[in-house]
């Protein structure tokens, strides 16, 4: 079997190049646990305390172009390692920076938060049609909250068209507001499709202790990555957002992409990894147990590996997020009239 993305999920291990490949052994017992080679590999996931790396292992990452990727067990990204030479763009970033104080950034958060809510509403109806036939007092109650999620695509229109030119800054409360509306309906109905044992309490982001929100804040953790690396690779900018404010830290452009894409990669995958009866596992401590870390981190993967139709074309959704990155450089280049949002069907 290819490996394509090699996790480190436990401690005690350490992270060596031997010949063509990168090989991770048990420190303890000098154990090869696995091996993969450099030709195929795509990233290196480290998700747990106590896992050590040699220079020449980063040194054949950075040149390879192949990310190494810090992930805590319960909900953040810790850091990342990429080749020096990814941001060294500055064209891009010039005119990213000038674009907040005009209507392009005013312009793009309503693509963004518009991105977001139209692709709620897309996933609820993907994930609600199965329960017509099969459960149709569930289907009766979350038909009346789709409406209500994309009712507020509506008024974003209406929002939009009564501000078309103001800065961001003037108009970010009212669309944070109307985000945080159509986040309400939309949770409630992903209550409803799971399964009831699982007893969720709702959606919480820092420090859950319930095993969905946990799964979902870790899912978020690992697209956050493949966001992050796709705007380098574009020249952007991750700190230099529109929707999302700055903050000393805060890759504020990451958490802007990563809107037009929660629904499709981690909410499917973690909704359908309980519904299907897969169970995850969490430690006293609240994190995320590390087989589980494991197994939830290769089906997010492996959702960004998958195939999706735009046009006539077929593209991995990581193809996607590459494309929805370049296509945001070239606008703000002024390459392109519009910026066109990722839309989950």
């Amino acid at each position: 079997m290819i490996i394509r993305h090699l996790i480190l999920e436990e401690p005690g291990l350490y992270l060596g190049k031997h010949s063509e490949r990168l090989q991770v052994t048990r420190v303890k017992t000098n154990e090869i646990v696995a091996q993969a080679p450099l030709m195929h590999l795509e990233s290196v996931l480290i998700t747990s305390r106590g896992v050590s790396l040699s220079a020449d292992a980063v040194h054949e990452c950075a040149e390879r172009g192949i990310p190494i990727h810090f992930l805590s067990a319960v909900d953040s990204s810790i850091a990342s390692l990429y080749s020096a030479g990814l941001t060294g763009t500055i064209l891009t970033r010039r005119q990213q920076l000038l674009a907040y104080s005009d209507s392009r950034g005013t312009y793009l958060a309503f693509a963004f938060i518009k991105a977001k809510i139209q692709n709620q509403v897309a996933f609820l109806k993907y994930a609600a049609r199965y329960r017509k036939e099969t459960d149709p007092e569930r289907y009766a109650l979350i038909i009346p909250l789709i409406d209500q999620v994309s009712e507020h695509v509506h008024e974003l229109n209406r929002l939009q068209e009564q501000n078309p030119e103001c800065c961001v800054d003037d108009i970010r409360f009212s669309l944070l507001s109307v985000e945080g509306r159509a986040a309400q309906a939309y949770w409630q109905a992903i209550g409803t499709l799971l399964i009831p044992e699982l007893e969720w309490p709702g959606r919480r982001t820092r420090g859950a202790n319930d095993v969905f929100n946990s799964a979902l804040n870790y899912g978020y953790g690992i697209l956050y990555h493949a966001i992050e690396r796709a705007c380098l690779l574009a020249g952007l900018d991750p700190f230099a957002g529109f929707l999302h404010v700055d903050r000393p830290g805060k890759p504020s452009l990451v958490l802007d992409i990563i809107e037009e894409f929660r629904q499709s990669v981690v909410d499917r995958t973690v909704l359908a990894y309980f519904n299907k009866g897969q169970s995850l596992n969490l430690e006293e401590d609240g994190k995320i147990a590390s087989e589980s870390r494991r197994s939830l981190a290769e089906k997010i993967l492996d959702r960004l590996d998958a195939r999706e139709q735009i046009g006539t074309e077929h593209f991995t959704v990581r193809s996607i997020i590459q494309r929805q990155a370049r296509q945001l450089a070239a606008f703000l280049r002024g390459e392109r009239d519009d910026y066109s949002s990722y839309l989950y069907s």
